[in-house]
């Protein structure tokens, strides 16, 4: 059987060789399909790996609670893109803040409510700017690193911000000496108390991109909005080892403050570090279908190939098949070239997706991500088009007339 083998991988790295400029097209094919495929998973990876050690930076005493609703998650991303105030359908109010406040062994409470605001300085005013609506126990949390100034503080929370790093060289062309003066926001004025140090993570288990991002107190944030409603509340568990008993505790609190609707979810661990936006995820699955697409293009490039292959080759199949050989050799032969032409297109495309990963993290925050299982994805996949697409030319040359075959001329 081994000899056999080497008898047909003989055979089939002749006949590559021998229509080099085909059978580079042909890999090429699959190369483009199986690259896109790696660019995905690796981007995918890449997010799911920053908010993992967002959260393990963090800690694992975080749980998490967001709003859940009834409907799909393409349904819910539609209604996020196609609705202006998107951010008021949120089940969660400040009112869940205070009830979870209260639940045994939770030791610090903050919301995040998100907003979209115009802020305006004594030099610039910055359009469409996400304004961060907290409390004072967020910093206990999530400890931002502070460049100048403090976090809000107890008792002056509501007549104070703090300002992202870009977004204080925007306001004001310099993050030095900013702390003490004001910005407007809806007519209002409030006090810069703290500046953030850059912090270069927009994708993050609180979806804000901190160094463009506005933080103040919320009820601050609901006075000027008049409308604000909570889109996610971070909780810091006193307790690491009851963990999944603190989670069950504040579920129950919650299920009795909304009176039976359980229209929220409790996540800790590992259940926080989905990638950030369900948009993502929808637009991922969307490109892996094309991806999708393209390499089964490939693979009928590859059963096209084959085809030519087996009509130039007949007069071949003729005389192995009148020395002896059965239809089985036949078909493992040609099976085994198409087989060799998409392992060559997987293995060309795993290093070229792998090269536009690179790029594409010189110019984003989202480093290559290389796992075994994508190596393993990659091989299985080649493999499978190979077969699929290699086996109806394989079958067609295995059934050829030896006598026929011996008559065709080239």
């Amino acid at each position: 059987m081994a000899l056999l083998l080497r008898t047909h991988y003989k055979l089939a790295k002749t006949s590559i060789r021998e229509n080099r400029g085909r059978s580079f097209l042909t890999c090429l094919g699959i190369a483009i399909g199986v690259a896109s495929i790696i660019l995905i998973l690796s981007l995918m990876g890449s997010i799911t790996n920053l908010v993992h050690d967002e959260i393990n930076g963090i800690g694992t005493d975080l749980i998490v609670v967001r709003p859940s609703s009834t409907k799909d998650e393409l349904t819910n991303v539609v209604e996020e893109l196609t609705s202006a105030n998107s951010f008021q359908k949120s089940s969660l109010s400040i009112q869940d803040v205070d009830v979870i406040s209260k639940v045994d062994n939770v030791a610090a409470v903050a919301p995040i409510a998100i907003s979209t605001n115009t802020i305006g300085s004594e030099k610039n005013s910055i359009n469409a700017t996400p304004v961060l609506g907290t409390n004072t126990d967020f910093i206990k949390i999530e400890p931002l690193p502070m460049r100048y100034g403090a976090f809000l503080n107890e008792g002056n929370e509501e007549n104070s911000v703090v300002l992202g790093h870009t977004l204080s060289l925007a306001l004001f062309n310099t993050i030095n000496n900013t702390v003490g003066k004001t910005v407007t926001i809806m007519g209002e004025k409030f006090m810069i108390v703290g500046v953030l140090d850059e912090i270069d993570k927009s994708i993050n288990f609180d979806n804000v991109d901190f160094d463009n991002a506005l933080i103040m107190d919320i009820n601050a944030l609901d006075k000027i909005t008049g409308s604000t409603q909570i889109q996610q509340i971070n909780i810091k568990a006193a307790n690491t080892d009851s963990l999944a008993t603190i989670s069950d505790d504040i579920e129950n609190e919650l299920f009795n403050q909304k009176l039976g609707d359980h229209n929220f979810t409790v996540a800790y661990g590992d259940e926080i570090t989905h990638p950030a936006s369900s948009l993502f995820t929808i637009v991922s699955s969307m490109l892996a279908t094309v991806a999708a697409i393209s390499l089964v293009v490939g693979g009928i490039g590859v059963m096209n190939i084959m085809l030519v292959s087996v009509a130039e080759r007949t007069h071949e199949i003729g005389i192995r098949k009148a020395v002896g050989a059965s239809s089985r050799n036949i078909l493992i032969q040609f099976l085994f070239e198409a087989l060799i032409l998409s392992v060559l297109g997987g293995i060309f495309g795993l290093v070229l997706g792998y090269i536009l990963a690179f790029l594409l993290s010189v110019i984003t925050p989202f480093a290559p991500f290389i796992s075994w299982q994508i190596v393993a994805i990659t091989f299985l996949t080649t493999l499978c088009v190979g077969i699929i697409f290699g086996i109806y030319p394989a079958l067609k040359a295995a059934s050829k007339n030896p006598i026929d075959s011996l008559k065709h001329y080239r």
